[in-house]
């Protein structure tokens, strides 16, 4: 009896004529086994049994080198490879155990399962032909007849595929090849001419799923090496292409093909590589050179323009150039309309143009596709901020510059404004009342922008003048009468100058 359980119980469940190999008995003087031989293969079937398949294996080896006629031990190690999943090793001992005793129907039944499984279909019509040509028993008699039926059907099955792969009816073809595949799943060939279908019907993943089965099931298969490899750097995946490519040149270095395009792909990998070290060393500019030297290495594949154009719209936004980072985002946008990382990169350099609006769009927009996104979130919430604050008083817009203005530019505008809105030069005393009140937004702007703190809190969003933004409802130091600014001098900070002012 069989352990439940046991590496031979669950062999058993799907090839049930299995079991014949641990309960076989033979004559010692029929074999022409010895009693070293004899030793290794019973102490290998209660390995087996046990599911030290590796000992097993072992003491089989042992055996066969024992006794190279012995079929008994050719077809227990042939179990042991099975049972390891080594398939292609196990067809060699089958095909040796037949030749060795023709009426053993429980090995020609399993070699007539692997060749089915390979694709070898007249082959395995062969053995299972045989089989019942051979007196064999209740089971074997069923499963040979239900595995001629099926490869009967494969073979029908394999001939509407190639018919209509000739017509290029590629949709009919693929369904006929899944058919086939479910049986014949070891079969490269079909499943290359599956992959081509894929490809033609534009689903190049699958085709690489196919032809990565392929290239493990055929011996030095360097054309599915290529294919995968040219099939990913479509894709965009210059990293796989590369891993790819090289797999091929490890079979044949001198493979024209697979060189040719290894060069291609190690040529744009270091240009792609050498740019992204760039941005994360803040270097935008040049990295914006080194993606466009990616789209003229590779023109005609449009993922790489895509992905360029992506990445120096990412470059002019952290770069804070928004006019040309909302250029080259659009452009991008135009293309792929739901690119979250665009989205988000125009987002930020809509910020800077205070197109608050349009900011506010891009990040629910980049939202909706990726609603888990913190960075997402708070730029949203920066922006309902701004724009918000955008209707109250604006120090950017009082001094007159950009909001990613430097200091300098924020001093420079500030003294100019100070100089012509100083109530001095009003004699009028609307005019006056006037330029006092202006003057004291001049002088508040240049407080909140040019003092680091003050100024973030200003770009997130918050007044850090605005009584009603401040939490416990403080007053602000600005809200004062122009008496308390008399002698106030606008030059006074910022620079080495002083000025004095003659009024008449």
């Amino acid at each position: 009896m069989v352990a439940p359980g046991s590496v031979t119980s669950r062999l058993g469940s799907v090839f049930p004529f299995l079991l014949v190999l641990v309960d076989l008995q033979y004559e010692g003087a029929e074999c022409g086994v010895n009693a070293d031989v004899e030793k290794h293969l019973e102490l290998g079937k209660k390995l087996l049994a046990a599911g030290q398949l590796a000992d097993a294996l072992s003491q089989f080896h042992a055996a066969v080198d024992g006794d190279p006629d012995n079929y008994i031990a050719y077809y227990r190690r042939a179990t042991v490879f099975l049972a390891m999943g080594k398939s292609k090793a196990a067809l060699p001992d089958l095909t040796k155990v037949i030749e060795l005793k023709m009426d053993f129907t429980a090995a020609r039944l399993q070699r007539g399962h692997l060749l089915l499984k390979q694709g070898k279909l007249d082959e395995a019509e062969d053995d299972f032909k045989k089989v019942l040509k051979s007196n064999p028993s209740e089971n074997e008699e069923k499963e040979a007849q239900l595995q001629l039926v099926k490869s009967d059907e494969m073979q029908r099955l394999r001939s509407q595929a190639l018919d209509a792969f000739e017509s290029s009816d590629h949709i009919a073809a693929i369904t006929f090849l899944d058919k086939i595949l479910e049986v014949c799943v070891w079969d490269a060939e079909l499943r290359e001419l599956r992959a081509e279908c894929f490809i033609k019907e534009g689903e190049p993943r699958k085709a690489i799923s196919d032809l990565k089965a392929a290239s493990k099931l055929k011996n030095d298969n360097t054309e599915a090496f290529y294919k995968i490899s040219t099939l990913y750097y479509q894709l965009g995946d210059h990293e796989l292409s590369l891993s790819e490519v090289r797999e091929c040149l490890k079979l044949d270095q001198d493979h024209k093909r697979c060189f040719a395009h290894y060069k291609q792909v190690k040529k744009l990998s270091k240009l792609i590589e050498s740019a992204e070290e760039l941005i994360r060393d803040g270097r935008y500019t040049d990295a914006t050179s080194k993606y466009e030297s990616v789209m003229k290495t590779e023109p005609s594949v449009s993922e790489y323009t895509i992905r360029s154009k992506e990445r120096i719209c990412h470059c002019f936004s952290k770069d804070e150039k928004p006019v040309e980072a909302i250029r080259v985002c659009s452009e991008v946008l135009q293309m792929e309309p739901d690119n979250v990382n665009a989205l988000k990169d125009r987002a930020e350099a809509y910020l800077i143009e205070e197109m608050y609006d349009e900011a506010i769009q891009d990040y629910e927009t980049a939202q909706e596709h990726n609603e888990n996104d913190q960075q997402i979130r708070e730029g949203l919430e920066k922006a309902q901020r701004l724009l918000k604050q955008s209707q109250k008083r604006d120090y950017y817009k009082i001094l007159g510059v950009k909001r990613n203005a430097k200091k300098q530019e924020i001093i420079k505008a500030y003294r100019k404004l100070a100089l012509q809105w100083h109530p001095d030069n009003f004699q009028n005393e609307e005019e006056k009342k006037k330029a006092e009140k202006k003057f004291i937004d001049i002088a508040a702007a240049k407080e909140v922008l040019s003092d680091p703190e003050m100024r973030k809190k200003f770009d997130d969003g918050e007044d850090p003048l605005d009584a009603e933004s401040q939490q416990g409802g403080g007053g602000s130091p600005f809200h004062r009468s122009w008496n308390s600014w008399q002698g106030f001098n606008p030059f006074s900070s910022g620079g080495p100058f002083r000025f004095k002012f003659h009024f008449n």
